[in-house]
């Protein structure tokens, strides 16, 4: 005679994980590409902000010297006056910012 005995059941059944696995697939398809297009929104938002924060400090510059600083910026970067940290870098290249030699603002 054969007794069956009721275990406790220890495992997740294939079905359970193939559900699991569906809905993560469907929410990673979701999430993800808002997450990358608002990372370049923030970069975009941080790049104008870094451009008004120059603009100002140039501004400053030009009051507190009579003069312009160069259109590299390596003058005013230098001055912990104006940038204690360092002058920022372009979030969105990488590259330095420079000033426009006509209109003296932030390129």
């Amino acid at each position: 005679m054969t007794r069956f005995h009721n275990r406790n059941r220890a495992a997740f059944s294939l079905m359970e994980l193939l559900a699991v696995v569906t809905i993560l697939g469907i929410i990673a398809a979701i999430i993800v590409p808002r997450v990358a297009t608002s990372s370049g929104t923030a970069k975009a938002k941080v790049m104008a902000h870094h451009k008004a924060t120059i603009n100002g400090a140039v501004e400053r510059y030009y009051i507190d010297n009579n003069t312009w600083p160069a259109n590299n910026l390596s003058d005013i970067g230098t001055n912990l006056n104006y940038f204690p940290d360092g002058l920022p870098v372009n979030p969105v290249d990488g590259s330095a910012y420079t000033l426009n030699a006509t209109t003296h603002h932030c390129n």
